[in-house]
């Protein structure tokens, strides 16, 4: 019994610390998705109704916690994809494609912005940039399959246009930068995305 007991308290503390560590990750993320950009731990902590003992306690520092909000935000964008048929017309591709683009790059946006701010000095926010734009790849490799092998040598030319045409850094330019709104960001995105397929589609 005495085992069962030690046990048992063990894998309540387990699930006690898995529950802290997740108030705090809601914490950072919902502090910034209403606008404060660079939370200070002491914010973060009272916001998840600890102490800034217990924060540091669970995450040894800053670059740990955007670790996990990181993943947390891809986990939000994960549960919102829908996966879009590489055998629709290229048109519906092209359409599909940048409605869901321009979906999840506005879940993600407070996030990304936040993280526009400190990752000159964030190897963390930089490895997790680079896991959005891995996806994003992975994404344009299997739903335009057709049209990067007509590319030919230019395969990684046109494959490269077309993320950067569809990542975080372009939709913070027609968002920000421009000052569109989301149908017109969209818009553009969608006429680049045609543009540069249209190139090398098949007859």
């Amino acid at each position: 019994m005495d085992g069962v007991d030690v046990a048992g308290r063990v894998d309540g503390r387990t699930a006690r610390a898995e529950r802290t560590r997740a108030a705090i990750v809601e914490a950072h993320l919902a502090l910034i998705s209403e606008g404060d950009l660079r939370p200070t731990g002491e914010r973060i902590a009272e916001r998840a109704g600890i102490s800034l003992r217990t924060l540091w306690t669970n995450f040894k520092d800053m670059e740990t916690l955007f670790e996990a909000s990181g993943a947390e935000v891809l986990r939000q964008q994960d549960a919102a994809y829908r996966p879009i048929s590489p055998g629709l017309p290229l048109t519906k591709r092209v359409d599909a494609y940048c409605r869901q683009r321009a979906r999840l790059l506005q879940l993600i946006a407070p996030s990304a912005r936040a993280a526009q701010m400190r990752e000159p000095v964030s190897e963390q926010l930089h490895r997790n940039r680079l896991k959005h734009i891995e996806r994003v790849r992975d994404e344009v490799e299997a739903l335009f399959a057709v049209e990067l092998a007509e590319a030919g040598p230019g395969r990684e030319q046109l494959l490269n246009a077309l993320v950067a045409a569809s990542t975080w850094q372009a939709w913070s330019m027609l968002r920000y930068g421009l000052s569109l709104g989301v149908d017109q960001a969209r818009a553009v995105m969608s006429r680049t995305v045609g543009a540069l397929l249209a190139e090398v589609a098949p007859d």
